[in-house]
């Protein structure tokens, strides 16, 4: 349990600092800056999105699931004003940020991860 929660957190930073790589808007101080913002992101994502998705889930529904994605904007906006190291230009950059950290998480799990990934 722990070595999994010890990979979550290197998939996140190495996702984060990827994403940060891409997308013009999202900046971090450092290195330890993307660890700390990595569970901070951790955190949101374990008990406020859920709670996010449960209240938008008609607007995901209506817009087949792209609200999502909004919802995941959100969630990268809080994760910025809790984390002294990380910053977001724009709630665009936070959108296009979340769509593309999706992505490398969603890389990154699969290639460490095959097997939990495919089920």
């Amino acid at each position: 349990m722990l070595r999994r929660i010890l990979w979550s957190i290197i998939v996140n930073s190495l996702a984060l600092w990827v994403t940060s790589l891409i997308v013009r808007g999202l900046q971090f101080t450092g290195t330890g800056a993307i660890i700390v913002t990595a569970l901070i992101l951790g955190v949101i994502n374990a008990i406020i999105k859920p709670i996010l998705n449960f209240i938008s889930l008609p607007l995901t529904i209506l817009t087949l699931g792209i609200f999502i994605f909004v919802v995941n904007a959100i969630c990268l906006e809080i994760v910025a004003a809790l984390s002294p190291g990380f910053s977001i230009a724009s709630f665009w950059s936070a959108i296009i940020g979340a769509i593309v950290l999706s992505i490398f998480t969603t890389i990154f799990n699969w290639l460490l991860f095959p097997k939990e990934v495919r089920r």
